[in-house]
């Protein structure tokens, strides 16, 4: 499907799928000239790519029998009573996560808000809209454009198994990864899968990935 950062069945599976189409909007949410319009566009086009990549064999079917304008037919449904949870880690996996209702027939969307203190990199939450529990057997896409130090993705999958789940159900899709945030997935979450556009291997002093896409919230919504 791709190429891995790390490949073992008791390790972080990370997958870059070589779809000339990822990388292209990779490049167009690299560029600096990109305006924000179209910045958002290229994320939303990013995320629904990815989410198409990571639900390739994760998704729950039905079959029924149904008929055609010419016969009867064995059909297979994604399971509508089974919706994949969608969490956008605000604001900037709302754009990551835009297009996925139009490619996911069923879904929930659920909104976590975290920031990053500047000076410190750590997270803290100011939304937090994850039910109480969730449903044996749920599916969740936690969506979070920029995986850096890994504070803040760290943290969300924190939550998100306070609430019931395990490494197995929850899938990460992010535009740009880095060493540190795949590194401490690996030491917390061995077997979660990640789905990204892009690997960039340094960070700088303030935690920004380089080259990166700068700050994807402020791009995405140009404030």
């Amino acid at each position: 499907m791709g190429e891995s950062f790390i490949q073992d069945d008791e390790m972080l599976h990370v997958v870059v799928p070589p779809h000339p189409l990822i990388k292209h909007w990779v490049s167009v949410l690299r560029d600096e000239k990109t305006p924000s319009s179209l910045f958002r566009n290229a994320m939303a086009e990013l995320g629904r790519l990815l989410i198409y990549e990571a639900t390739r064999d994760w998704m729950p079917t039905v079959t029924e029998e149904i008929w055609s304008p010419v016969g009867s037919a064995k059909a297979e449904f994604i399971n509508h009573k089974e919706p994949i949870s969608i969490i956008p880690i605000l604001r900037a996996g709302l754009a990551l996560a835009e297009q996925a209702s139009s490619i996911l027939p069923a879904t929930r969307t659920y909104h976590l808000g975290m920031a990053r203190d500047e000076k410190t990199l750590l997270p803290s939450v100011y939304l937090n809209k994850l039910p109480d529990k969730f449903e044996e057997g749920a599916r969740v896409l936690l969506v979070d454009p920029m995986l850096a130090t890994g504070g803040t993705i760290v943290a969300a999958i924190d939550l998100i198994k306070d609430r019931g789940l395990d490494n197995s159900h929850i899938k990460v899709i992010s535009a740009v990864s880095a060493p540190p945030a795949l590194e401490k997935l690996q030491k917390n979450f061995p077997g979660l899968h990640v789905f990204t556009g892009a690997i960039d291997l340094i960070l700088n002093e303030k935690g920004y990935i380089v080259p990166g896409l700068g700050d994807a919230g402020d791009r995405s919504f140009d404030t």
